[in-house]
């Protein structure tokens, strides 16, 4: 298995959290993205998680909740990876892919665009 800090995990979400374009940026809302070494013990190869109430379905009821949870988790990645420019590579995509469910898009659209 490939060996990275869970810091210098982080910084690779965070950079690719910095790739996504500013006008889709300003255009998320109530959600916090965290990092886990692993997923929850039923999925042990999860590479993320959004949880949360995706944008396309707040209605006025929406208000006062806690944010929206996007969790890229260290584990599944590194083993997934046998180099350090894929670990970034799927990193940026399972960032792409958790963002993408806040907006409401679905599993089988962000396979057919490649965020499978």
């Amino acid at each position: 298995m490939l060996e990275m800090t869970r810091e210098e995990f982080e910084e690779l979400v965070a950079e690719a959290l910095d790739r996504i374009p500013p006008e889709l940026t300003r255009l998320m809302d109530n959600v916090a993205v965290f990092v886990e070494d692993e997923p929850p013990a039923d999925d042990p190869e999860l590479l993320g998680l959004y949880e949360g109430t995706p944008l396309t379905e707040r209605g006025e009821w929406y208000a006062g909740v806690l944010p929206d949870r996007i969790t890229i988790y260290r584990g599944p990645t590194l083993r997934l990876c046998e180099t350090r420019e894929e670990v970034v590579a799927e990193t940026e995509v399972t960032v792409v892919h958790e963002i993408a469910h806040h907006f409401g898009i679905d599993d089988e659209r962000l396979h057919a665009l490649g965020y499978g």
